[in-house]
């Protein structure tokens, strides 16, 4: 083995001494090829066991270990610190609570269903995301996106009609299920929306547990910051174009299918002349209130406590109060929330039969809400320094929709508000939740009813002003244009699709243009010709380095992604490309007229593999078919600088492929250099590094 020396000056060792790095090093050092390197290094391949990895796994694991990490609850709850954490994840509780209110009341609007749906979302599922559930400071309960998904299921598969007097809810709901002709014969399904409403959270659990199962957990992966953003965007403004009933008292029908956007716009445009002055003056009066409540009132109190105001709360209410005396309903004719029912609702099934249908539309839901429940759990995970697991949260989730779907709840996901809020009080674990599951338990036993008055233009105004946050991500158009054309790209057709088409189209297509971006900039890679940086073994692009200079006869090609069966012609491109010439065609001139080749001033290629992430066999074959074709023209054709998996690639491709020829490897582009020049008698007119014999060679850097 032959050992590096470094010959450091007597200053530079006082500087070494005291923490400081050398101004220059003097290396010397053989010229190494990658196989003789490999023998003096002793490389070896790591071999994996199947065996010892399955034994290692098993030695690891306990079952205290793997109670611990189906149940998190018991890990940190036995660790909780309770004289120093309870006070603040009790205030977080109650504060976070005071908000489930208004908005699970409002969000049900856009799930089609009642008013307590809402609450009983805040309070069935989040019990069993407590004991299985990894973030700490997630809300889950309602989330506008997600609720206004349900409800397009749920109006296409539902009626809004009530059942008559004469007939109880079990025989209307049968009546609608089996809805006959004259002739027997079934004309088409329709159910009540509660019903619908928790097949769909059925049937996200559904998926969820699937996804757990095939450890899935890295599908939200799939959905892009840029993607999430376009798409939130677009649905956002089908929430506010769906209070526009509300906020203005109209007599609309909803549209459904595609293109729905447009058409509703048109629809409220239309039914103007018809809106509710009282609805109206109650609207903006709501609105103008909670937003010089949100600009100027919630940064001044926040300078004073972390406590903010719960003026959405106020604004409920004050509304209902107002409602119940003024008599609203009655003589302005402003529609208001209706029955809420007190207690506990009864276990229901959901209907089974419905789930084929539903189905794409369920999975839709079940991407959607997972990746922004986990975006916003690694966002306080890395905020706050802890880890959550993607899996656990798909089985968290599962089991937490699982159990709502059976207590009339349409799936949950994590509310970012809600969340900060939650984080920013003092909250530092679920506990927090427990505590408002208890206040909201106490909502629902006794105090509910009160909110029967509440006008729906109050509820709506609360869901606008809420989204005012998902609107302005707008802005971010131009700061994506400027970091990436792509990413501009995939946004603005995301919200364009999701705006004009619909929803689910939307965010399909969204998906789409993200594969596409991606695929096509894996097909236009960075490419360049290296240049050396005098005195030095340093090699930088020389379009971007000006004061580097290329080696003469000697051509330096670096590319940056993988080479493989998909981008061997693109590599095969820009190689030709940057060094001037394609060699099968002066080999087809040659061919045809031997006198009729051009002076070749090149006499070595050096193929720079210290970007390249992945090579598979085809493109393998492709460094050993160039290596011939050059060597036919009097070029010589290395490569430098491979990483261990593609060198044993190549490796393998040279044992078990019948083509003939080997490829020149060298462990860095230095070495590639100083052998080319050795052996091919390449004059060096550039001040590289001293080569003062074959055997080694001495390498000056200046740190």
């Amino acid at each position: 083995m032959v050992a590096d020396k470094i010959i450091i000056e007597d200053t530079q060792l006082t500087n070494l001494a005291n923490g400081n790095l050398p101004n220059d090093l003097h290396v010397e050092r053989p010229v190494y090829g990658q196989e003789e390197l490999h023998l003096a290094s002793e490389y070896e391949k790591p071999t994996v066991s199947i065996g010892e990895a399955v034994r290692d796994k098993y030695n690891s694991c306990s079952c205290k270990t793997f109670l611990q990490q189906l149940i998190p609850v018991l890990k940190w709850l036995p660790e909780y610190n309770w004289k120093q954490d309870i006070t603040g994840d009790i205030i977080s509780g109650i504060t976070v609570a005071i908000m489930h209110i208004p908005q699970g009341i409002a969000y049900s609007l856009l799930g089609n269903v009642p008013p307590a749906v809402g609450i009983y979302m805040a309070f069935f599922p989040v019990i069993i995301y407590f004991f299985f559930g990894t973030s700490r400071h997630v809300s889950m309960g309602t989330f506008a996106i997600v609720c206004l998904m349900t409800g397009k299921v749920v109006s296409q598969y539902s009626t809004e009609e009530k059942p008559p007097e004469s007939v109880d809810q079990a025989n209307w709901m049968e009546m609608l299920t089996h809805n006959q002709t004259d002739n027997g014969v079934i004309e088409h399904q329709q159910y009540p929306p509660i019903a619908v409403a928790i097949t769909v959270t059925f049937a996200v659990a559904a998926w969820q547990l699937i996804m757990y199962v095939l450890r899935l957990g890295v599908i939200s992966n799939l959905l892009s910051d840029v993607l999430v953003n376009g798409f939130t965007c677009a649905a956002a403004c089908y929430v506010v174009v769906s209070q526009m009933k509300d906020l203005f008292g109209l007599p609309l029908k909803k549209r459904r299918g595609f293109f729905s956007l447009p058409l509703s716009i048109y629809d409220i445009v239309m039914a103007i002349p018809l809106a509710n002055h009282t609805a109206v003056s109650i609207s903006m009066t709501a609105i103008v209130i909670m937003v010089i409540n949100n600009e100027i009132f919630k940064p001044w109190l926040a300078q004073r406590t972390r406590i903010p105001f719960p003026i959405e709360l106020a604004a409920v209410l004050i509304g209902t109060a107002s409602s119940y005396f003024g008599d609203f309903n009655a003589k302005y004719n402003v529609t208001i929330v209706g029955e809420i029912p007190t207690g506990l609702p009864a276990p229901t099934l959901p209907i089974f039969s419905l789930l084929p249908e539903i189905a794409l539309d369920s999975l839709i839901i079940c991407i959607v809400s997972y990746s922004i429940s986990m975006s916003m759990a690694i966002i306080f995970a890395s905020k706050l320094h802890y880890d959550v697991n993607p899996n656990q949260e798909l089985f968290a989730m599962s089991l937490s929709n699982f159990f709502g779907s059976f207590f009339s709840s349409m799936p949950i996901t994590a509310s970012l508000s809600r969340s900060m809020i939650q984080q920013s009080v003092g909250g530092v674990s679920q506990i927090a939740s427990i505590i408002s599951c208890t206040l909201l338990l106490i909502v629902l036993l006794w105090i509910a009813p009160v909110f029967e008055h509440l006008p729906r233009a109050i509820l709506a105004s609360i869901i606008v002003v809420a989204l005012k946050g998902m609107l302005m991500q707008c802005t971010k158009l131009k700061l994506y244009y400027k970091l990436s054309k792509w990413d501009a790209f995939v946004w603005l057709l995301t919200f364009v699709s999701t705006v004009t088409i619909g929803i689910d189209v939307g965010l399909g297509i969204g998906v789409l243009a993200s594969f596409f971006s991606i695929f096509t900039q894996s097909h236009v890679p960075y490419t360049c010709l290296l240049g050396v940086v005098p005195n030095t073994d340093l090699y930088l692009d020389s379009k971007r380095y000006k004061g580097v200079k290329e080696i003469e006869k000697i051509k330096i090609f670096h590319y940056c992604g993988s080479l493989n069966f998909a981008t061997k012609h693109t590599f095969k491109n820009h190689l030709s490309r940057k060094i001037g010439f394609n060699p099968n065609e002066l080999l087809t001139k040659l061919e045809q007229n031997k006198n009729a080749l051009p002076l070749i001033v090149i006499k070595c290629i050096i193929i720079d593999c210290s970007a390249i992430t992945y090579v598979d066999p085809s493109g393998g074959d492709l460094l050993r078919d160039l290596s011939k074709t050059y060597e036919k023209l009097g070029i010589r054709f290395y490569v430098a600088t491979c990483s261990g998996p593609i060198y044993e690639t190549l490796k393998k491709c040279e044992k078990y492929d019948e083509k003939e020829g080997s490829l020149e490897l060298f462990p860095t582009i230095h070495d590639a250099v100083l052998y080319a020049q050795m052996n091919e008698n390449i004059q060096n007119n550039v001040d590289t590094v001293s080569n003062d014999n074959i055997g080694s060679v001495e390498e000056n850097r200046r740190i």
